[in-house]
């Protein structure tokens, strides 16, 4: 198109492809572009496919590339994914997968060509020189019959490209002011809450798991001592993928958000199992035995006596686990969560204004991890209350 041609040299075309709409194979509900209105699409959220399906009336989730959208329409978290034929055609020949297939065309066509600097002028005349030469001697015909199955080094392509859009005009100021609201709205329904509820459910995680790494029974103790070498050991984002992508194999599946909030609340529930650990060691064994004395039992002196003591040691840690989670919950945008970073990611995807969007999203986790550290302060204070120093 002329905004390209403006900004590069462009070789000849030498593949040609159009749009197809893929589904589950049992799926019969989308004949046609029009039938995905209403429905849910995963997309590259850099793609000209994106614009397509948002034109066509579909909600679209963002992904990083075509087999993370296939893998989403085959657990049916979503309904379709729009590509050009030839990623679809890879696909299949690479993968024999008969779980999907090509429900309709879009009726874009489109063609792929080479990109160089405006002052390779010479260098582009040189491969379009050699694209000729496997033109007409049929060898870009071979290559695409053994790779796709059929030739697609002919055809034509449309003017403009698939779903593109009107240049922005917009400032990077204008951008960002556009931006600042969607993103404070992610944080408040998405983020926070997804923070909150995760802390809460580690917690009581935490607690179960450090006392049974101090319980004297040595099945309790081990099987504490594994999961705690098993959450510290392995990335949170595999974590979250083992749950969102993996467990689906196994029929379980969730959907993004309860599924961010199991990884987030296992993980949180592993590294504060310690923190609680240590804070119940740390009370003077004078004071269990003082409690049972008095005629209090164990689960009585854990609750009145041990455990109050044991958050001032407890708070300062924790506080540090619950900052640190609020910064993890970013990584919930890898599995269709909609929270702050995926919405400053989709903002950004057509714009490529990153550093912009980014650093906004970089000040709307600071100033919550702000908040949450005078919260701290405050709480320390208050639990200092009446202790000798």
């Amino acid at each position: 198109n002329p905004e390209r041609e403006a900004q590069y040299a462009l070789s000849q075309g030498y593949t040609y492809s159009q749009g197809v709409i893929i589904t589950r194979a049992d799926d019969d509900s989308i004949r046609s572009l029009a039938d995905l209105e209403g429905k849910t699409t995963a997309q590259s959220s850099t793609s000209n496919w994106a614009g397509v399906a948002e034109e066509a009336g579909a909600e679209v989730e963002a992904v990083e590339g075509f087999t993370q959208a296939v893998t989403l329409v085959k657990q049916q978290r979503v309904d379709a994914t729009v590509n050009d034929n030839l990623a679809a055609l890879e696909y299949f020949a690479t993968t024999g997968d008969t779980a999907v297939k090509v429900a309709a065309e879009t009726g874009d066509t489109s063609e792929q060509v080479l990109a160089f600097r405006q002052d390779d002028g010479e260098l582009r005349d040189a491969v379009n020189g050699a694209l000729a030469d496997l033109q007409s001697d049929g060898t870009l015909s071979t290559i695409s019959e053994k790779y796709f199955g059929e030739d697609v080094s002919t055809g034509t392509a449309d003017e403009a490209a698939p779903g593109q859009q009107a240049s922005s005009t917009q400032t990077t100021w204008e951008l960002v002011k556009a931006s600042a609201g969607p993103m404070a709205l992610a944080a408040v329904k998405a983020t926070i809450p997804l923070t909150v509820i995760s802390f809460a459910v580690g917690l009581v995680i935490a607690l179960v798991v450090a006392l049974m790494r101090l319980s004297s029974v040595p099945v309790l103790s081990q099987l504490a001592r594994v999961y705690i070498s098993l959450i510290r050991g392995t990335p949170l984002l595999v974590q979250l993928f083992l749950i969102f992508y993996g467990l689906p194999g196994l029929g379980l599946t969730f959907n993004p958000f309860t599924a961010a909030v199991i990884a987030f609340s296992l993980n949180v529930g592993g590294y504060a199992a310690e923190v609680i650990r240590s804070a119940i060691l740390s009370v003077p064994r004078g004071q269990w035995e003082a409690a049972s004395t008095i005629g209090m039992g164990y689960t009585t002196t854990l609750r009145r006596v041990v455990l109050p003591q044991a958050a001032r040691t407890a708070v300062p840690p924790l506080s540090n686990t619950l900052i640190s989670l609020v910064k993890d919950t970013s990584l919930a945008s890898v599995v269709l969560v909609t929270e702050l970073l995926r919405v400053a990611q989709v903002a950004a995807a057509p714009t490529f204004q990153f550093f912009a969007l980014y650093g906004v999203a970089a000040l709307y986790y600071w100033v919550i991890c702000l908040v949450l550290s005078f919260g701290q302060q405050r709480l320390e204070h208050r639990l200092e209350k009446g202790v000798s120093r």
